[in-house]
C-alpha cells in the first residue's frame, strides 16, 4: 500500500492570492468610482455657485441652505444720515418770498419749524425760518429755495449717524428681551419679598426702555426729515458807483443833511436841559430876592457915621398940643 500523498499548498495559495488581487481591485475601483463622484459634485457646486444655484442666496432659498449661510456675503446695512442746510437769501419783497417757500415746503411734504421776523435801524425787513422737509425731496427743495432770489451765502452738512442708529436699535431688542423675562418672573415668583424686588428692577428696566425708544424715535425723525435754515433780507437800495464823482447837488444834499442833523440835536439837547434849567432860573430869582431884603434891613438898623460921631437917631415931632407924633 501506498502512503497517501500529502495536499501541496502551492495551489491553495495561489488562490487566496488571486481573492485578494479581486478584492482590492473592487475596492481601488469603489473608491476611484468615490473619488470622481467627489469631484463631480464639487464641479457642479462650483457651477452652481457661478449660475446662482446653491451656494449662494439663491442657492439657499432654493433649497441648499447650509451651502447658503455658507458662501452667502453680509448685507450692507442701510445708511442714516442727519442733513442739514442754511440759506441766506436776498429778495426784494420779503412777505412774498416766505410765501412762496412755504409754497415749496408744503409741496415737497414738509412744514415750518420756527419763524422770526425783524427790522434793521434802516427799516429792512428780514426773516428766518427753519423748514423740515423729507431728505428724499431735500436737493429739489434748495434749488427752488435758491431761486427765489440772489444768493448770498449757502452750508450743508451730512452726518452720518449709522452705526448709532444700529446700536441703539441693538440696546432697545434687548432691553425689551429683559423686561419680558423680569415679567416671567414675577407671574413664578411667590414670596412677597421677592415680587417687590422683582416691581423695583421692572420700573428701571422700563425707564430704560423708554429712553432707548425716545433716541430711537429722535434719530427716525432727524434722518427722515432734513431740516433747513432759509434767511430772506431785502435787496438794499442802490448807490451810486464808488468812481463817480460827486457833483454841485451832491454836496448841496449833503451838506444839508448834515445841518438838519446838526440842529436837531441841538434842539434836542435843549430840551433835555430846559427842565433843568427853568428850575435852576427860580431859584436864582428867589435866592436874590431874599438877598435883596436881608441887605435893606441892614441898612436901616445901622446908623449914619460921621467924623463927630453918629448922627442921632430922628424923633418923631411933637404936635402943638403936645403929644409926640
Amino acid at each position: 500500500m501506498r502512503a497517501p500523498r500529502s495536499v501541496r499548498p502551492v495551489p491553495a495559495l495561489a488562490g487566496l492570492l488571486l481573492a485578494a488581487a479581486l478584492a482590492l481591485t473592487g475596492c481601488t475601483g469603489a473608491a476611484g468610482g468615490a473619488d470622481s463622484a467627489d469631484s463631480a459634485g464639487l464641479n457642479e457646486a462650483a457651477k452652481s455657485q457661478a449660475d446662482g444655484a446653491p451656494g449662494t442666496e439663491e442657492g439657499y432659498a432654493a433649497g441648499d441652505p447650509g451651502a447658503g449661510r455658507a458662501e452667502a456675503p453680509p448685507r450692507a446695512t442701510a445708511s442714516h444720515i442727519i442733513r442739514t442746510a442754511s440759506l441766506t437769501v436776498q429778495v426784494k419783497d420779503v412777505p412774498k418770498a416766505l410765501d412762496e417757500a412755504r409754497t415749496v415746503t408744503e409741496n415737497a411734504g414738509g412744514y415750518i419749524g420756527n419763524e422770526t421776523t425783524t427790522r434793521d435801524g434802516r427799516g429792512r425787513e428780514r426773516t428766518r425760518v427753519v423748514l423740515r422737509v423729507p431728505v428724499a425731496s431735500y436737493a429739489d427743495v434748495l434749488s427752488d429755495l435758491e431761486g427765489t432770489g440772489k444768493l448770498i451765502d449757502r452750508s450743508a452738512k451730512a452726518q452720518d449717524v449709522t452705526e448709532q442708529v444700529v446700536d441703539v436699535e441693538s440696546r432697545v431688542k434687548t432691553q425689551r428681551a429683559s423686561v419680558a423675562r423680569i415679567r416671567e418672573l414675577m407671574d413664578q415668583a411667590t414670596k412677597l419679598s421677592d415680587v417687590v424686588t422683582l416691581e423695583g428692577e421692572l420700573s428701571t428696566r422700563q425707564a430704560d426702555l423708554e429712553s432707548l425708544l425716545a433716541q430711537q424715535a429722535s434719530l427716525k425723525d432727524r434722518t427722515s426729515m432734513a431740516t433747513v435754515t432759509l434767511s430772506l433780507t431785502e435787496t438794499p437800495v442802490k448807490r451810486a458807483a464808488a468812481d463817480d464823482d460827486p457833483g454841485v447837488a451832491d454836496a448841496l444834499t449833503g451838506g444839508w443833511d448834515a445841518f438838519v442833523t446838526t440842529l436837531r440835536w441841538i434842539v434836542m439837547a435843549l430840551a433835555a436841559v430846559l427842565p433843568f434849567a427853568a428850575v435852576a432860573a427860580l431859584v436864582v430869582v428867589v435866592w436874590v430876592r431874599l438877598a435883596r431884603r436881608g441887605a435893606g434891613r441892614r441898612a436901616e438898623a445901622e446908623p449914619v457915621q460921621t467924623a463927630v460921631g453918629p448922627l442921632p437917631a430922628a424923633r418923631p415931632a411933637r404936635d402943638p398940643d403936645g403929644a409926640e407924633s
